[in-house]
């Protein structure tokens, strides 16, 4: 197995819904949280401000957080065995407009805000569909668990 690979993502709220990419690799297309991973000698706050403003060309965000990881560990007989660790913070984008949201990073094809009621019938990599649900500013931190989608 590959050393533990460390991403971090963000929860952006705009009132009720949650904005998420959609991404496609290796012929597949699935949805995530805005972010991506840390470069050697970022902290997760600058990997993610720096991810934020590429692939959605949002800048300036005040993040709260981080406010859940959850891990994502391929089956033992997968190959290449991947780890990634996924470090979630949150913003509140409700009074900014999001028109102009735009990605300078090829494999995303795609953003959308989402309403809670629309989550459940998305593939969401990790699959964190409950969590982004229910979650609310100022609830306690939470160790989602090992989550995998094959």
């Amino acid at each position: 197995m590959s050393a533990p690979r460390i991403r971090v993502g963000a929860l952006l709220r705009h009132g009720d819904a949650v904005l998420l990419l959609r991404q496609e690799k290796g012929g597949r297309s699935y949805w995530l949280l805005p972010g991506g991973g840390v470069e050697e000698g970022e902290s997760l706050h600058v990997a993610l401000a720096r991810e934020l403003s590429e692939e959605c060309g949002l800048e300036g965000l005040a993040l709260e957080g981080p406010i859940a990881i959850a891990e994502s560990i391929a089956p033992a007989g997968l190959r290449p065995r991947k780890h990634v660790v996924h470090v979630i913070f949150h913003a509140d984008v409700s009074g900014r407009s999001l028109e102009g949201v735009a990605s300078a990073d090829g494999a995303i094809h795609g953003h959308r805000l989402m309403h809670a009621g629309e989550l459940a019938a998305i593939d969401l990599r990790p699959p964190i569909h409950r969590f982004l649900e229910r979650w609310r500013p100022g609830d306690p931190f939470v160790h989602l668990g090992e989550l995998w989608v094959r």
